[in-house]
């Protein structure tokens, strides 16, 4: 695998452990980016370490400081950074297994591959794999990375693992508090059956290559454009939504479904999809280890 491996350590589950390596699982290579340059000459613009009242300053004279209170610091060096290290640096010890429904959304983060590191490790972490397969839950354990420890949510995926950021409780906001200013009002019965039945014509099946970025396109248009020296207009702004009859919009957006052609019948739901509906809480979809 040509991607940096993000972390490097030992998956243990008890007493089997094994050395293993994680990759994260996204990538961000083909996102469009700017440079930042001079408008005359084009050169691009070096951000120059800067002291309020020495000017300029060389990195090697750069230290790390937290701000205990305003204006005051508690400086640190790498090495004494260096020196805070927990067991999870460099082991994700598997603590405990739960139901994927139990996880609320909110909390599931990044996702990585985590994969055996080296011939030895291959029996062992299949072990532990084909285990995690058969519980038909999610592992939960920790490892240092970044310097962070992280809660990590594990799960069968083809030949390797699966493994998410988990958000701790302190990262996540409260949704009462969200939420405290909406009014809880009952709705037209009849409105809602509408609007039932327009999500049942926009019902299919998750295909993520239908939904790409179309900003990062334009902008890749746009770019490409600029550079055959064409002259760029710009486009027309989009039309204010006339405001109207909620019931109106309603009954209008059905017609407009029905257009569209028939609606393909929807798979039948898993028992993960049922309580996803029911709960309102989601995680990733298992899959069984081949």
């Amino acid at each position: 695998m040509a991607a940096r491996p993000s972390w490097q350590g030992y998956l243990r589950l008890s007493l089997v452990s094994c050395p293993v390596t994680l990759f994260t699982a996204t990538s961000r290579a083909g996102d469009v980016s700017f440079n930042m340059l001079h408008k005359d000459t084009h050169n691009r613009i070096r951000m120059v370490p800067t002291d309020p009242e020495s000017g300029p300053v060389d990195r090697a004279d750069i230290v790390k400081g937290y701000e205990v209170e305003k204006g005051r610091y508690v400086v640190l060096t790498q090495d004494e950074i260096n020196n805070v290290k927990l067991e999870t640096t460099r082991s994700l010890d598997i603590e405990r297994f739960v139901d994927a429904e139990e996880i609320d959304r909110l909390y599931w983060n990044d996702p990585y591959f985590l994969v055996p590191d080296g011939e030895m490790a291959v029996e062992a972490f299949t072990v532990i794999r084909e285990a995690m397969g058969a519980s038909g839950k999610i592992a939960l354990g920790r490892l240092v990375m970044h310097q962070r420890e992280r809660l990590m949510a594990l799960e069968p995926r083809d030949l390797g693992i699966l493994a998410y950021t988990l958000r701790s409780k302190d990262e996540v906001r409260s949704a009462e508090d969200a939420f405290a200013s909406i009014p809880d009002v009952k709705p037209d019965k009849k409105m809602v059956e509408i609007a039932a039945r327009i999500i049942e014509q926009q019902e299919g099946d998750f295909d993520p290559s239908q939904f790409t970025d179309r900003y990062e396109e334009a902008l890749r248009a746009l770019i490409a454009e600029k550079e055959e020296g064409r002259t760029i207009k710009a486009p027309e702004a989009p039309k204010a939504t006339e405001v109207s009859d909620l019931m109106e919009q309603l009954r209008a957006s059905l017609g407009e479904g029905a257009k569209g052609g028939a609606r393909r019948k929807p798979a039948a739901r898993t028992g993960a999809a049922k309580a996803k509906r029911a709960t309102g809480r989601a995680a990733p979809r298992k899959k069984k280890s081949a």
